[in-house]
Order: C-alpha cells, then sequence, then structure tokens
C-alpha cells in the first residue's frame, strides 16, 4: 500500500496514502491495520480532526491488547478505570478499525452519565483573558462575545468578520448550523487592531492554527495563572466553558430559548435544553408596560420587550431588568 515519499501524509504517526481514491475498498475480511482504517475514514470523508482522534486512541488500544482479538480489546476497555463517556469513544475507534476490515463483531454499549458542566464567573474568564498574550486574549474575547466552538474560531477568515458592524459570519462545525453573530465593540477594536498589525488579506484566517493547539496553549495559560494566583478553582475552567458561558447567561437574560439554539448553531432543542439548568442568578425583576395599538406594541418590541398576555383589553410586555 505504500508509495513514493512525496504522496505520503502523516496521522498521529501513521503514514497513509495521498491518493486514496485510487485504492479499491476491501471486499473482505482481513487483517485490522491502524493506517488501514485511518484511510478508510479518509475515503469517507471523515474530519481531519476526527482522523487524528480516532488515531489517537487506536494507538492507545494497540500498545495494552491485540488489535485483532475483538474480545480482548472489549475487555481491556472494559477493566479500564476512566468514564463511560471515554470508554465510548474507545470502542467506537475500533468500531472504525473492524469496519474497514469487513469484521463483524459484538460491538458493546456504555452508558454514559449525563452531568452539567460548571459555568465559570464571568470575572474569572475576564481574569484568564486578561493574563493571556495578546493572541490567545483575543481568541478568548471572541468566544465569550460569540459563544462559538473553538474550531470555529480557528476557521475563522477576516473576509468573515464585517469590521464597520461587528456582524461575524460563522461557519458551523460539528453538525451545527452557520450563524452570524455580533461582537462587542471592545472585542472588535481589538480585531481591527490585530489584522491591521499582522497584516491579514481577506482570504487568510485570523488564527491560522488548529483548534487542538490553541486547546493546548490555553491550558497552559489558565494552569500557570491558577499557579500564580493560587486558585486552584481556575485549573476546573475549560476552554469550551467559554461557550457554556455565553449561552447560560444568554439565557438567562432573554428566557428565549429558541434564541439561544440559533446563536449556538444547535440542530436539536434538546441539546439547548442543557443551559436552562446550568445558573440560577436570581434576579426575576421585571418592567413591565401596556399597549393597545400596534404602533405602540411595536415600538415595545424593538425596545426589547416580549409579549407576555392581554388584559381588559391591553396587551401586556415585559422586558428583564
Amino acid at each position: 500500500m505504500r508509495s513514493s515519499s512525496s504522496s505520503l501524509s502523516v496521522w498521529d504517526g501513521d503514514i497513509i496514502p495521498q491518493r486514496y481514491n485510487s485504492i479499491p475498498p476491501q471486499n473482505k475480511p482481513c487483517d485490522p491495520n491502524v493506517p488501514n482504517a485511518l484511510l478508510y475514514m479518509k475515503r469517507e470523508a471523515y474530519a481531519d480532526s476526527t482522523i487524528k482522534e480516532v488515531a489517537r486512541r487506536l494507538r492507545h488500544l494497540e500498545k495494552h491488547c491485540d488489535l485483532s482479538n475483538p474480545e480482548a480489546v472489549k475487555t481491556f476497555i472494559a477493566n479500564k478505570q476512566c468514564t463511560n463517556g471515554y470508554k465510548e469513544c474507545l470502542i467506537e475507534a475500533y468500531a472504525h478499525l473492524m469496519k474497514s476490515a469487513n469484521i463483524e463483531w459484538k460491538q458493546p454499549f456504555y452508558k454514559r452519565y449525563d452531568k452539567l458542566p460548571k459555568i465559570p464567573q464571568t470575572e474569572k474568564l475576564n481574569l484568564i483573558i486578561a493574563n493571556s498574550r495578546r493572541r490567545m486574549a483575543l481568541f478568548l474575547s471572541m468566544m465569550r462575545d460569540l459563544g462559538t466552538r473553538p474550531v470555529e474560531l480557528a476557521w475563522l477568515k477576516a473576509r468573515d468578520i464585517d469590521l464597520k458592524t461587528g456582524a461575524v459570519s460563522i461557519t458551523g462545525a460539528k453538525h451545527t448550523i452557520g450563524r452570524t453573530l455580533k461582537l462587542k465593540a471592545k472585542t472588535l477594536a481589538m480585531v481591527k487592531q490585530y489584522i491591521q498589525d499582522k497584516n491579514i488579506g481577506q482570504n487568510q484566517r485570523i488564527f491560522p492554527t488548529d483548534s487542538d493547539s490553541i486547546s493546548e496553549y490555553y491550558r497552559r495559560v489558565r494552569n500557570r495563572l491558577a499557579k500564580k494566583l493560587q486558585e486552584p478553582e481556575i485549573r476546573q475552567i475549560r476552554l469550551y466553558d467559554f461557550r457554556h458561558h455565553y449561552a447560560s447567561m444568554l439565557y438567562h437574560k432573554t428566557k428565549d430559548l429558541l434564541l439561544v439554539k440559533q446563536q449556538l448553531g444547535h440542530k436539536d432543542l434538546r441539546t439547548t435544553l442543557r443551559y436552562t439548568q446550568l445558573i440560577n442568578l436570581q434576579d426575576d425583576e421585571w418592567t413591565c408596560r401596556a399597549s393597545n395599538n400596534v404602533k405602540e406594541s411595536t415600538a415595545l418590541i424593538e425596545a426589547g420587550f416580549e409579549y407576555v398576555t392581554d388584559q381588559d383589553g391591553f396587551k401586556l410586555f415585559r422586558k428583564r431588568k
């Protein structure tokens, strides 16, 4: 299966022919082989990030058990001291290997125990941003403002940002929907200056790296700050918690689940429902208004009021203080 060095690429230490379309799919069972599995995934149009994660997990399994023995693999995973979620990831990686080799096996299923993420305080997020270098500070500020996934910002190009209005066109990742979000004025000013100083062209990415590298650098910044301030709870703030914080605060402010769903790019409302349970700020004070004509109702809606009910010929609206 190997070709000349000019036509090879590497996934996590595995050499894979780039001309994978020229290699016919297997029609009969063969020995499980990690490079073949990654090649199969590439041929089936899996994302490079997914292939990389599968390669990492298969290499982990390969170090501890015989990949050609499904029962040995299942026994190792069953006895491994880790969460059911990680066991499920290992099983799914091994399933790719078995499928690529056309081997039938009885796949076990692990039930994940759902645990709501802990939402960090806004002050803690701002503290991490303030102690980050320029590029990371900009990246985190944008995540805080937009609630994107890290990879969605890694894909962002200069042309995706309207430098006059702060509108940002997001390409959805991981089965999410593309959407347009808006930066706050302070962050927009940071973006403008960064693009100018770095001479970033319209078709160039703002952060020309992958999300794994960004995550690794974030952890170093976060852990260094936690040690400096002697605040171990800061170490518990994951990069993805910037997205969780955005969603939870947006829901608390608007109580509009469909808006949160839209802003996060979720396709399934059940995913968004999690964010209704994450915070309880005990701040349910409202400003109320009444209207008896279309003009007044329109003005109230444009001012951010939401319709509640009709009473005595009036329409009642409210807006959170």
